[in-house]
């Protein structure tokens, strides 16, 4: 099945998602324009800037309903769809409300996944097949992911996951023919390993200017991006955000586009695992 022939997106939006408690601090949107196969970047801010406050409920208010206005969008959010298998808790829907109905906080929850996990084997962490064929950085629970996948799962996609004209992939492909969005997971990481890219020491630490090593990764990064269009005001946006966290958004949009039209949708349709644990477009 080709993408291309039941929804094809004249806009991406690519989101380094945050699920800290002042996400619009670090987290950023990306929004790029589709031309004949190129992306040209039209906007480019800090999820803060564009939600009106950076608090955590407000960035995921504004992010859903912004899912949930577009037309002819293809979203691809830095932020784990869905759990492992064998941590037990059913198909997507069933894992979406499990993380709406759990008692605790995000670091909990954590916790939790890595109590069911040595319950059912000899391992505090389990990696999807995604994880591990796209070289993710980490699993989907590790301490350092756990908001990002809390957050990201019960209050954005919970909050989507019924609208009919949107559709969650690899999870709704039955709406793709009649939809008018689609959301996808992406990893910047993975994509620039794809692409054979500096995948590390691009990310400036405690809000420090990048210093030169940083600046000469992100240079090789800008330059292997392939079929994107930027101004030069974009480009020392980029350059010059301290943790990579604007570069990542663009990455991010760049990546699921890419593996949008171009990765096997009967395939990963029909996979025994993505529909339930996720499927990483990047």
């Amino acid at each position: 099945m080709r993408a291309s022939l039941s929804f094809s997106p004249g806009q991406v939006i690519g989101v380094d998602f945050s699920g800290a408690a002042k996400a619009g601090k670090t987290a950023w949107l990306a929004e790029l324009d589709v031309d004949d196969g190129t992306l040209h970047l039209r906007a480019l801010k800090s999820l803060g800037r564009w939600a009106g406050g950076d608090d955590r409920a407000t960035v995921c208010k504004y992010l859903t309903g912004r899912i949930l206005d577009a037309d002819a969008t293809l979203f691809g959010m830095d932020f784990p769809f869905g759990l492992p298998i064998e941590l037990g808790l059913g198909g997507w829907t069933d894992q979406l409300a499990a993380v709406r109905q759990f008692d605790g906080t995000a670091k909990d929850f954590g916790r939790h996944l890595v109590d069911v996990s040595r319950s059912v084997g000899e391992t505090m962490h389990i990696r999807r097949t995604t994880d591990r064929e796209t070289q993710t950085p980490f699993d989907c629970y590790h301490y350092r992911i756990i908001y990002q996948t809390y957050h990201g799962m019960g209050d954005v996609l919970a909050a989507i996951a019924d609208a009919p004209a949107t559709a969650v992939l690899p999870f709704q492909y039955r709406r793709l023919p009649r939809c008018r969005r689609v959301v996808v997971e992406a990893c910047p990481s993975s994509t620039l390993k794809r692409l054979n890219l500096p995948h590390r020491l691009y990310k400036q630490s405690g809000g420090k200017p990048p210093d030169k090593i940083h600046q000469t990764t992100r240079r090789e990064i800008l330059r292997g991006l392939p079929d994107l269009n930027f101004t030069a005001y974009q480009r020392r946006v980029m350059m010059t955000d301290p943790g990579g966290d604007a570069l990542d958004a663009v990455i991010a949009a760049v990546g699921s586009w890419w593996a949008y039209q171009n990765r096997d949708h009967k395939t990963i349709r029909r996979h025994d695992r993505y529909p339930i644990e996720g499927c990483v477009f990047a």
